[in-house]
């Protein structure tokens, strides 16, 4: 059969403004942020067989339609680029804020039990289009319209039920702390999945147990999708906390939600794209958000705008948001915080700062507080951060041309990834063998024994 141009792709590169060339590269840094190693070799020639009618293969569909979906600001389809005859599996309904949330947990859960599609899942692209949130009337409205919602099971929830979905949510997230997200995904998705998300479809005696079983659902769905993020599973996590920010509305449940947020804005910080990550941001540091949550829970959404912000290059907003955590954690005590933020102490502080100073090119200052986050961590309970901590630490003495020093903090960090299996940690010896590799001439012995110690970690941390 005679190839059939694609016209309606090579009318969006135009519209995009895009040569052959710049479209492949776009193509390749949305390829390479998705982990999708068979699109690096993208080129011009292959964009140009796709105009003349040549099918994409694999996730090559998928990386080009939200290519394009970025540059021209709106969310495009497959068929939208011309390639509506791809087979596209179960339509992705998990950045819709419109959907039925217990039909889209379901499947988010039964995706990530089937390897096969987990697998497809895991270099599928991140949505930028995705991160838009809906209109102020749309949150106010959320808890009411989920009171409406109909029950579609004739149990009903007691408070038991919501006790033991918190109580998995606790053990899971000690377990990622501990040996990162890669480690437990599974088991979790098939808790979520069979136990927590029929709660959605239950009855319920009061209001008041349905939105605390919302808010029980909600948090062990944004813990479902802050493991998938810590996994390098970008579009997977994108889903589960967009969906977690919608069951928290519907919770009525603000500091929650401020929490999810802000996980949102993180990632986004992480793969640069730092204009949405302050929109998210902003919106975690609302009154009815930060306002009302307590001063562990304010803190950690505080210093994550200033990531947001020193991502932005605003500076001065930057370190205003760095003394308005400190001032909040200085406020906080031990009792009354939600579990969730039970891990933020002063050592992710001091973390969390010295990421913002070193985006802000002030890699003297990030490293006094990576040492202070490295000094203060309980590390045997956070050897996940841990890890990262120290692979940071040693890239901004790298930087300030410190090899021997870097070397042996690099060092410690491998020594603490043992047992860990986490993305952020890979993203951290990946990084590590990109800084060794301009000096690795005149390291000798110490650089040569790293490399392969970096080299023997990757094969073993997933």
């Amino acid at each position: 059969m005679a190839r059939v141009r694609n016209a309606a792709l090579a009318a969006l590169l135009r519209e995009a403004g895009w040569s052959q060339p710049q479209a492949a590269a776009a193509v390749v840094r949305v390829a390479a942020e998705s982990g999708v190693r068979e699109l690096q070799a993208i080129s011009r020639s292959h964009i140009a067989m796709w105009i003349q009618g040549t099918r994409p293969s694999g996730q090559a569909p998928h990386i080009l339609c939200e290519t394009l979906s970025r540059r021209l600001g709106r969310r495009l389809s497959l068929a939208e680029i011309g390639l509506e005859g791809e087979p596209t599996g179960r339509t992705d309904r998990g950045c819709d804020w419109s959907v039925d949330p217990l039909t889209v947990l379901a499947e988010l859960g039964s995706d990530d039990l089937d390897m096969h599609r987990r697998n497809m899942l895991a270099t599928a692209a991140y949505s930028v289009a995705g991160l838009a949130l809906p209109a102020a009337s749309w949150w106010a409205a959320a808890p009411a319209a989920a009171a409406k919602r109909p029950a579609v099971s004739s149990r009903q929830v007691m408070p038991t039920d919501i006790d033991d979905i918190r109580e998995l949510t606790t053990f899971f997230s000690a377990r990622d702390q501990q040996r990162g997200g890669a480690s437990g995904r599974s088991a979790l998705a098939g808790h979520l999945r069979d136990e927590a998300a029929p709660l959605l479809g239950s009855r319920f005696a009061t209001e008041q147990i349905r939105q605390d079983t919302y808010s029980a659902v909600a948090e062990m769905t944004y813990l479902a999708g802050w493991m998938a993020f810590d996994a390098s599973e970008h579009r997977t996590a994108q889903r589960y906390l967009t969906l977690a920010a919608r069951i928290a509305a519907e919770a009525g449940d603000g500091p929650l939600g401020g929490h999810i947020l802000r996980a949102m804005a993180h990632q986004a910080v992480d793969l640069r794209h730092p204009r949405h990550a302050l929109d998210l941001a902003d919106a975690s540091m609302s009154h009815d958000r930060y306002g009302q949550a307590g001063y562990r829970e304010k803190a950690l959404l505080a210093i994550v705008h200033a990531r947001a912000l020193a991502a932005g290059g605003d500076r001065a907003g930057t370190l205003a948001a760095i003394s308005r955590a400190e001032r909040d954690l200085s406020r906080a005590d031990n009792g009354g915080a939600p579990s969730r933020v039970g891990f933020f102490q002063e050592a992710s502080l001091a973390h969390e700062t010295a990421c913002a100073l070193r985006d802000l090119g002030q890699p003297r200052d990030a490293e006094i507080h990576f040492q202070r986050s490295v000094a203060t961590r309980r590390h045997q309970l956070y050897a996940r951060t841990h890890s990262v901590t120290l692979g940071y630490l040693g890239a901004v003495q790298v930087q300030q041309g410190r090899l021997d020093e870097a070397c042996a903090t690099w060092g410690e960090a491998l020594d603490a990834m043992s047992g860990v299996h986490s993305g952020r940690a890979r993203d951290v010896i990946v990084r590590m063998q990109s800084d060794l590799s301009p000096v690795r001439h005149r390291g000798g012995r110490h650089v040569t024994e790293l490399d392969r110690r970096a080299r023997d970690m990757l094969r073993t941390i997933g």
